[in-house]
């Protein structure tokens, strides 16, 4: 029988209920959250046979039609995960993982499927509730429950769970994943806020996730099963003795001996161990054993004041750093810290190369994207190459994170700005040395940053009782034997980005707050060591990088830019070898790597959009001839008429006699009608006229036109550039041609002129006007 339980949280309802769908699951169970809601559910299988390590698997799938969108691709189907998709799924498996018993070895699979998405709240924190939620009422072994919140900041309140309105002005945006009794995961990102903030919030996150603990505690009474047992492989006591008596005997130092996880010495010891020990005990066992004697040795001399490579426990290891090592990328900059080593390349591109997201989440494009790559050689090590993991996906993620808050604004920097980090060595940290490299890359690229972001990764190695030791710059093997990988990025001013995994049940406040303090102590020497290579943003950008210049038109003149069908900006576009981005409000960014393309650009939309002013004088093409004048471009698909009498001054037959197509000639608009036709004057540019004049005379010539009545020229009712094609020829004349002699038709007579009504009227007075229709009576 299905259970609902539901509570008020942040001014919205959280439910759970469970038994009601997806029963063949070990658990399952329908969250949620005001309208976002979600299906999770937790499956078990037997462990594989050899396997030495926890197979747990969560998969966080996102349905285009949760939020009523039909997915992009050609197929109209969702394919892979997005990356909010697997940055949600890590999100969910990190605090998980560490309440799973020790040595359990059983395959897990957790499958979170989004049903609905209100645009409104997040539903990756549902995702960790729903998670513990099923694996609480299942007969899996789980420590939990563990419950997920968002707390985010703005004018001095914390936020709890806030929507996707209310983060786009927070300072902060944390999740913080907590039992009843600890921390066991944090991830933020942030602008600059200080470690008190932080911690307040995590405090405040670890209040309300108390609520939501209850409710998982009341169905686990009223619906739980029991838990099934389970072998965990016990280490051999004979291997351990084994082991250490050939280390004994060796008089080796365990500690130096794991300074490198992949030093020659390592690997020389372990293989002798394995071929001193082969007739009494398998390969597997003794490599085991001796990880073990490694672990105890290196944990038990860092709770005593020395680490494996000697350094104190808030010291970094050597630092160096270099930009523009690479001639022809846009910016590059490579960061060393010890063995680690990050080489990152920066790209600018046009606003329209930003990267169009087809998720659930409202955001819809973005502009500054890092990306993270991992090869095996940075390890040594060979393996195929299958595009990122889901590791350098949130690796990039995070190094993202932490830049996005210094990144300017596109209207102080119309670029779309794209990282790539290439680690070439690591030994601890590659994600926060990305950090560092990203910055280095950025002001090597000239991008106006906000300040300088360098990141440091923090350890921790618990002992009895309240014994504890925090480390700064943890290389690999404290990474592996410790229990914690801390990561704190930020600027002189504050936090920009935090990530905190554990392998324990959890830590406390003090830990966090003391973390976080030698994080800002190393992050500041750091920063210090990085603008030693330079101080701030180059002030020029890379003679490779495109130029982006930026024009307001009047939104109404958008569609003329545009062109019918997109003709016009791509006739531009084809022209000048650009990239034009024209937004909704009118402004329009040009790029390119030829100044005088953009130039060119730039000039041929402002002729589209500019208004012709009556007076202004222009160098115009003549693009057509007619029998009365010539037809000249003035500005970029816009031509006016100059008529024969205006094309010199002195008197004329034939357009031809002073102009032919393709000629460039200076007129002056003199007059611009009521159907926005232009009229041009060559002459009042030879006799030198003013404005002022052309204008009199213009107005002048407008009221002749006027007493002498409408035009009786077929193709003067419609504008210039609506004309048949072939010219102003309007074809054979009704009738035939002219009379024998070359004269006029005789139009005395009504039967002549009803026979000849295609003949052109001479001179004379015009035609009288029509009679008036009948008045009918009302």
């Amino acid at each position: 029988m299905s259970q609902v339980v539901q509570k008020e949280i942040a001014g919205r309802t959280l439910s759970l209920e469970v038994n009601r769908v997806a029963q063949q699951a070990n658990g399952s169970v329908i969250i949620r959250y005001a309208d976002t809601v979600a299906l999770v559910t937790a499956c078990m299988s037997n462990p594989r046979e050899g396997i030495d390590f926890f197979p747990l698997t969560i998969d966080y799938e996102e349905r285009l039609y949760a939020a009523g969108k039909i997915p992009g691709s050609f197929f109209r189907r969702e394919g892979r995960p997005s990356t909010n998709g697997i940055l949600a799924a890590r999100l969910t498996d990190r605090p998980l993982r560490p309440l799973f018993p020790k040595g359990f070895r059983n395959e897990i699979q957790v499958v979170v499927t989004i049903l609905s998405a209100d645009q409104e709240n997040d539903a990756d924190i549902l995702s960790i509730t729903g998670a513990s939620t099923a694996l609480c009422i299942s007969d899996i072994p789980f420590d939990g429950p563990v419950a997920g919140v968002r707390i985010g900041y703005n004018n001095g309140e914390f936020l709890v769970n806030p929507t996707y309105a209310q983060l786009e002005d927070s300072k902060l945006d944390l999740v913080i994943a907590s039992t009843r009794d600890a921390v066991v995961m944090v991830e933020a990102g942030a602008q600059e806020v200080s470690e008190e903030i932080v911690v307040e919030a995590i405090r405040r996150g670890r209040e309300a996730n108390l609520q939501t603990i209850e409710m998982q505690e009341e169905l686990m009474a009223t619906h739980g099963k029991k838990k099934v047992t389970y072998q965990v492989p016990q280490l051999d006591g004979a291997a351990k003795d084994a082991v250490r008596r050939h280390i004994a005997q060796q008089s080796w130092d365990l500690v130096a001996g794991t300074k490198d996880e992949r030093a020659d010495v390592n690997k020389e010891r372990r293989q002798e161990l394995v071929e001193a020990l082969a007739e009494t005990l398998g390969k597997a066992e003794v490599l085991a054993a001796y990880d073990e004697e490694q672990k105890i040795a290196v944990r038990t001399s860092i709770l005593e004041g020395t680490r494996a490579d000697g350094r104190r426990h808030d010291e970094i290891r050597p630092i160096s750093s270099e930009v523009g090592v690479l001639p022809r990328t846009h910016g590059s900059g490579l960061f060393t810290r010890g063995e680690t080593q990050a080489l990152t390349i920066a790209t600018l591109g046009s606003p329209s190369e930003r990267q169009k997201l087809d998720n659930i989440d409202p955001e819809e494009t973005k502009r500054f994207i890092h990306h993270y790559n991992f090869p095996p050689f940075s390890v040594g090590e060979t393996r195929p190459l299958r595009g990122p993991s889901r590791r350098d996906t949130g690796h990039g993620a995070l190094a993202e994170r932490a830049l996005l808050p210094v990144i300017p604004s596109e209207d102080d920097f119309p670029y779309t700005i794209r990282l790539v980090s290439e680690i070439l060595s690591s030994n601890g940290s590659t994600s926060m040395a990305s950090v560092c490299g990203s910055t280095l890359a950025l002001m090597d690229a000239g991008v106006p940053i906000k300040a300088p972001v360098g990141g440091i990764a923090m350890g921790l190695v618990k002992g009895d009782g309240d014994h504890y030791a925090v480390l700064t710059d943890i290389a690999g093997l404290e990474d592996h034997f410790g229990d914690m990988d801390f990561k704190v990025a930020g600027t002189r001013e504050g936090i920009t980005a935090l990530q905190m995994d554990i392998k324990t049940k959890g830590v406390d406040l003090e830990i966090m707050e003391k973390a976080l303090a030698q994080a800002r102590e190393a992050r500041l020497a750091i920063l210090s060591a990085m603008l030693e290579t330079i101080p701030q943003s180059r002030s020029e950008l890379s003679p490779f990088a495109p130029r982006m210049y930026r024009m307001q038109i009047a939104q109404d003149k958008i569609g003329t830019v545009i062109g019918p069908g997109g003709r016009m900006i791509r006739s531009i576009i084809e022209e000048t070898k650009c990239t034009i981005d024209v937004e909704d409000d009118g402004v329009i960014v040009i790029g390119s790597a030829n100044a005088e393309g953009a130039q060119r650009a730039m000039t041929i939309i402002e002729g589209l959009t500019k208004d012709v002013e009556v007076g202004e004088i222009y160098t115009g093409k003549v693009s057509r001839l007619v029998t009365f004048g010539a037809f000249v471009e003035i500005l970029p698909g816009k031509e006016g008429l100059v008529r024969v009498e205006e094309l010199a001054d002195y008197e004329i037959r034939r357009p031809e006699d002073v102009v032919h197509v393709g000629d460039e000639i200076m007129v002056m608009v003199a007059e611009v009608d009521q159907f926005g036709r232009i009229n041009l004057s060559r002459r009042a540019v030879l006799e030198g006229k003013t404005p002022e004049e052309v204008v009199a005379a213009s107005r002048q010539s407008a009221g002749d036109r006027q007493q002498r009545g409408p035009d009786r020229r077929p193709d003067r009712g419609r504008p210039y550039g609506d004309r048949r094609p072939g010219g102003f020829d309007r074809g054979p004349r009704p009738g035939g041609g002219r009379p024998p002699g070359g004269g006029r038709p005789n139009n005395s007579g009504p039967q002549d002129r009803n026979n000849n009504q295609g003949f052109r009227r001479g001179p004379g007075q015009p035609p009288p006007p029509p009679p008036a229709p009948p008045v009918k009576p009302w």
